[in-house]
């Protein structure tokens, strides 16, 4: 199992539920290449409200049409496995926002008991 202690990148990357590639979400295939690539583990948020640099409001609410909900991706990795990874993520995301900045990971390690 991988060794991932101390000082590590977390990577979060926003962007709407509705964003799609090639009939995929988005948020699907950005995962994939992160599995692919072997980052350590991804997790995908669904927000409740948001909006960005078009300033358009997107919420769960009925006042504000649902629509295009805000998704956020994040992983924690070594800096060196993210700046890898990071040109194959802008080429399936076409817009939103990605950002890193240090993680101190305290512990790491799979639900699975030996056996």
């Amino acid at each position: 199992m991988m060794q991932m202690l101390g000082e590590q990148t977390l990577m979060r990357i926003h962007l709407g539920e509705g964003d799609r590639i090639n009939g995929k979400h988005v948020y699907e295939a950005i995962v994939d290449v992160l599995r692919t690539r072997h980052l350590a583990g991804a997790t995908v948020l669904r927000g409740a409200m948001s909006y960005g640099s078009s300033r358009v409001l997107h919420a769960d609410s009925v006042e504000v049409m649902a629509l295009n909900l805000p998704i956020v991706i994040e992983c924690v990795d070594s800096s060196e496995n993210i700046d890898a990874v990071l040109p194959e993520i802008a080429s399936v995301n076409s817009g939103g926002l990605i950002t890193r900045e240090r993680a101190e990971v305290i512990l790491y390690r799979s639900h699975r008991t030996a056996e």
